[in-house]
């Protein structure tokens, strides 16, 4: 069997115990990895762990040993988490999968670009927990710095974005010109045009487009995730889409 068909497994790419080691990496895992650095960092650094797990990924998908909705049972009962410290203002990042650490690396604070000390502090974190809890916005916009960013809006996207709309803004009703409305409208021109919207397009300021914003709770991530669901023909969510980001902000806030 050559490399190009052998599972890829996370003792091939991280140095872990023999028993997440021997774990196919699963798409599902990589896209929550995704989700989280994207929250975290403000971007999916690449050549990162999302980035190998992505990759690790898609061979295992190609070859048949993993299904795009496929996660692993560590990811799912102990969760996939970045974590930041700040040691002699430098950031020491840590990514794990089920509780075990996956790859530690030093991440530079000025990292990403531009913008003032006040704008990188509330996009780079420097505690292992976010010094403020992850927003609706937040997560939102989260989705268009990833790979699902390019992904064009389908209904189930539109009815997630909706749902998480609702639940920052305490509205049950759509908010004309809000982000929820844009993305049912980029949803049903995509649904007669060859020129497709993005979620990246809809949700690159999907802060400012929000009447009000909140920290996502896990009863926010619920919602979101059965509107999405319920709008999908195999009653799945996006890997890395709305209802991923939002779950994954969740997780990060821890309540």
């Amino acid at each position: 069997m050559s490399n190009e068909d052998k599972p890829v497994t996370y003792g091939d790419v991280f140095s872990v115990s023999s028993e997440l080691g021997s774990e196919i990496i699963a798409p599902e895992d990589a896209a929550i990895m995704q989700s989280a650095e994207s929250i975290a960092l403000g971007h999916v650094p690449r050549g990162g762990p999302a980035s190998l797990m992505q990759s690790a990924a898609s061979q295992n998908e190609r070859i048949g040993v993993a299904a795009t909705n496929d996660i692993t049972d560590f990811a799912r009962e102990h969760g996939v988490t970045v974590s930041q410290v700040e040691v002699g203002g430098t950031r020491v990042v840590s990514e794990s999968v089920g509780g075990e650490v996956v790859a530690q690396y030093i991440y530079p604070s000025e990292a990403g670009g531009g913008g003032d000390d006040e704008e990188r502090s509330a996009r780079y974190p420097t505690t292992g927990v976010q010094e403020e809890a992850v927003t609706v916005g937040e997560a939102l916009e989260a989705v268009a710095l990833k790979p699902a960013g390019d992904k064009p809006i389908e209904q189930s996207d539109a009815a997630a974005i909706q749902a998480a709309e609702a639940r920052a803004t305490g509205r049950s009703e759509v908010v004309p010109g809000g982000v929820g409305a844009e993305a049912q409208r980029a949803a049903s021109i995509n649904a007669q045009t060859d020129d497709k919207t993005t979620l990246g397009d809809v949700l690159r300021d999907a802060t400012s487009k929000l009447i009000d914003d909140k920290a996502v709770k896990k009863e926010d991530a619920e919602g979101v995730v059965g509107a999405e669901i319920r709008n999908t023909p195999n009653l799945a969510t996006h890997p890395g889409g709305v209802a991923a980001s939002i779950t994954t902000a969740s997780n990060l806030n821890k309540f």
